[in-house]
């Protein structure tokens, strides 16, 4: 029996999130720069996203991995983005829609508003949205 194959498949989500919206560490700052992207892989072994408890848990390690990508990205060669909050927003933004878990969603739509989740395309329950 194989129970790697849905943590694999939302690592992969997260991480292509991540990847996507480090992006913002890559604008070249000079000619001679040349562009950076950040990976930072976010594990959900042994966590189960469907659960309140494991979104939260997930959640809470994608604000850890997207504020090391925003910052120094692990490296002390890196310089950081022009806007903190708005490379953090984005990858986290883009990291919850990438996973498409509707706990996950609910977790992040707790501190953020469903125009925020458009923003980054995340699709708000039909519920949540009512309210």
């Amino acid at each position: 029996m194989n129970t790697k194959a849905p943590v694999f498949n939302t690592n992969h989500f997260i991480c292509i999130a991540l990847l996507a919206a480090c992006g913002v560490l890559s604008a070249p700052v000079q000619a001679k720069s040349h562009e950076v992207t950040v990976k930072i892989t976010v594990s959900t072994a042994g966590l189960d996203l469907s659960q309140p408890a494991g979104a939260r848990e997930v959640y809470a390690r994608l604000q850890k991995a997207a504020g090391i990508a925003c910052t120094h990205g692990m490296r002390v060669d890196l310089q950081p983005p022009a806007s903190f909050a708005d490379c953090y927003e984005k990858a986290l933004g883009e990291a919850v829609r990438s996973a498409r878990r509707p706990q996950l969603t609910i977790v992040y739509l707790a501190t953020h508003t469903p125009r925020d989740a458009a923003t980054y395309g995340i699709e708000v329950p039909v519920r949540m949205a009512a309210e």
